[in-house]
């Protein structure tokens, strides 16, 4: 408990957690304008007449036309969230309409959308309103200089974790000694302007691959340390315009880019704060209290604490889940999600649908464009959850329509980073009679080739 007390009250600089909600509301509300104007929210949730969903949350849907509101709400709590007011409440709705909207279907999913979550549900932890917000403005009771300063450590940790599992995850063969999948990736980007002559040659293919799983490994350790922090910074701002030019994905690149800031010193962030002040017209010394957020070890607190000790156990063991499984995780896809894998993989497919009357024997071939847009019928082909659910579909479907006995069997092939393709899943296997579960999906036929590492 002494020790306990001690943590909980070592103090800190608030302005770099006021400076981590400004940009981060910022940038989540660009988020969601840039979702909306694209178009994608028609596009990906209201028009597929079926959605893939997340093992036990079948029950979170798209509600129609009513998922435009959804968006609102959470584009309304980013704006919140950024300006610091009725911070707790914004930063709950926040973070339960964006997991939501995570949730609505699983063929969207992304490694950043799931960061993003994860981030949210930790800030809600955190007095991130104590200084430089309208809630510490108008509220001195919230109003604090100095606040915990594990508050400020959590959130390194959380990036620590996000780094080092993804250089873990690129510590394999296809990806140090293949050069896999960059070299089928940057093949493609000859047209880029200044670098675009570099991209078809192989010693510039294994020079990203190694760096990219280095870069992951120590950066967060660079940040840490103040004299290489602005070195580690660079290498920060140029991995991830880097990315950002070569490779669509979208706000990943800034978020992290904007991350990374909450390893800097208190001054730094009052320099930015400083700067915001003169812009807007703020009067910053209004927050310059000496006030000192404390925390102490009460009962709501011990909880809190047990919450966040509980969340970085599952951050630190849910990646390591797919050694419980056996066959190649690239391949089985089983353990893959939510482990901090990011581009590791070119991985396509095909797949055929057979529906069978398992009394008269007559059978027939489904058009999967009749119920799939062209993206998720992409997603579909590839990975087994996709494809075990659509068959339950399926079987609803053409039960609906008076069939009856229904069996349903696929005819899949798929190829991974570049090998040439080979049968995926047991075309003998009714896929009606398998369930979702966590358990080993033994109806994946097995990968004729070998992934070496972790």
């Amino acid at each position: 408990m002494h020790r306990i007390k001690l943590f909980s009250q070592e103090p800190a600089e608030a302005a770099p957690l006021a400076v981590f909600r400004i940009l981060f509301g910022i940038l989540m509300l660009l988020s969601i304008v840039r979702f909306w104007s694209y178009g994608w929210i028609e596009k990906l949730y209201i028009t597929p007449k079926f959605h893939f969903s997340f093992y036990g949350f079948e029950w979170i849907k798209p509600m129609g036309v009513w998922t435009y509101g959804l968006f609102i709400i959470c584009g309304l709590s980013a704006i919140l969230i950024t300006l610091g007011f009725k911070y707790r409440v914004a930063m709950l709705v926040f973070f339960l309409s964006f997991t939501y909207i995570e949730l609505m279907d699983k063929t969207t999913y992304l490694n950043h959308y799931y960061f993003v979550s994860v981030v949210s549900f930790l800030m809600l932890f955190i007095p991130a309103n104590a200084y430089f917000s309208l809630d510490a403005k108008y509220d001195a009771s919230q109003r604090f200089q100095y606040v915990p300063k594990w508050n400020i450590d959590v959130l390194k940790l959380l990036l620590a974790v996000v780094y080092v599992y993804a250089g873990l995850a690129k510590l394999n063969s296809d990806w140090l000694l293949e050069a896999m999948p960059l070299k089928i990736w940057l093949a493609s980007k000859t047209d880029i302007p200044l670098i675009g002559t570099l991209m078809d040659k192989t010693w510039v293919h294994y020079a990203f691959s190694w760096f990219g799983a280095l870069y992951d490994l120590t950066i967060p350790f660079l940040l840490l340390y103040k004299r290489t922090r602005w070195a580690a910074f660079f290498f920060v701002v140029v991995f991830h315009m880097m990315t950002r030019v070569l490779f669509n994905i979208g706000m990943f690149p800034y978020i992290m880019i904007i991350a990374t800031l909450i390893f800097f010193d208190a001054g730094f962030h009052h320099k930015i704060l400083a700067l915001l002040s003169r812009i807007f017209r703020i009067n910053k010394s209004i927050f310059d209290t000496k006030a000192t957020f404390t925390e102490k070890p009460s009962f709501p607190n011990m909880l809190k604490y047990g919450a966040i000790s509980l969340f970085f156990a599952l951050q630190l063991l849910l990646p390591w889940r797919y050694l419980t499984y056996p066959g190649e995780l690239f391949w089985t896809e089983e353990g893959y999600r939510f482990s901090w894998r990011v581009m590791l993989m070119e991985k396509s497919g095909y797949a055929q649908f057979k529906i069978m009357d398992t009394v008269s024997g007559k059978w027939f071939y489904v058009d999967n464009t009749h119920f799939l847009t062209p993206f998720q019928e992409k997603q579909m082909s590839f990975q087994p959850d996709f494809i075990l659910e659509y068959a339950h579909y399926l079987k609803k479907h053409f039960e609906s329509q008076g069939h009856q006995n229904i069996a349903i069997y696929v005819e899949s092939y798929v190829t991974l980073n570049g090998r040439l393709s080979q049968p995926y899943i047991d075309p003998k296997v009714d896929l009606v009679k398998e369930k979702e579960s966590f358990g080993h999906k033994n109806w994946i036929l097995p990968f004729e080739d070998e992934i070496k590492g972790i």
